[in-house]
């Protein structure tokens, strides 16, 4: 798993297929970020601008969603690895996290800034991952809240073996201090996809967080 994963926000699929090749020139594998307009009030591309997108890279992707399950089979197809929903949509977790994995993709839960650890504690032996949202989701540039660190840390204390990834305001100025919380992976919207030069942008995050 690479430490520093692309996030990757449009409401065109032009741009995300675009988005998708640049990402393959210095990387193996991305986030696709994901918005209904319900569950947050923007809006990304829909379930029809999946078809017939062939990745050139592996991806995971990022549900803001309030209905998971419809975007399982289309991103099947597309090629992810992995969906992570938000838990706070409520309902029956077991069973969507079950669809997710009946379709042979891994699992993961997202948190947002304002809900507490202890919430999923009864979803630990059915996930493959939590990724916490350093800000609240909907935008690319939200703000950045640092006390998710400390949530992450005794998240990490109570399962050590757990995946975490953080997502949200990562810029080199916050990133080490991500790491140092127990995070295994970052993702970087704004920061890389938006600079002039994603690829060096890329390097200099994976640089900083190099195992010393």
């Amino acid at each position: 798993m690479n430490k520093v994963v692309p996030a990757l926000l449009t409401d065109n699929k032009e741009d995300l297929i675009l988005m998708l090749n640049k990402c393959s020139e210095f990387t193996n594998y991305a986030q696709i970020d994901v918005m209904d307009g319900e569950f947050v009030p923007s809006k990304s591309v829909g379930i029809e601008d999946l078809a017939n997108i062939d990745s050139p890279i592996d991806c995971e992707v990022h549900l803001m969603v309030k209905d998971p399950v419809s975007w399982i089979k289309p991103f099947k197809e597309l090629g992810a690895k992995k969906i992570i929903y938000h838990f706070e949509i409520g309902g029956n977790h077991i069973e969507i996290i079950d669809k997710i994995k009946d379709s042979g993709l891994k699992a993961g839960v997202a948190l947002n800034p304002s809900t507490k650890i202890e919430e999923i504690d009864f979803l630990i032996n059915n996930i493959d991952m939590v990724l916490f949202m350093a800000v609240n989701p909907g935008f690319y540039g939200a703000q950045y809240i640092p006390e998710v660190l400390e949530k992450i840390k005794n998240f990490k204390n109570r399962y050590p073996l757990m995946q975490v990834g953080i997502d949200g305001g990562m810029k080199l100025n916050n990133a080490k201090f991500a790491k140092d919380a127990g995070c295994d992976y970052i993702c970087v919207g704004s920061a890389i996809l938006k600079s002039n030069d994603p690829k060096r942008e890329y390097v200099k995050f994976t640089d900083l967080l190099k195992d010393n």
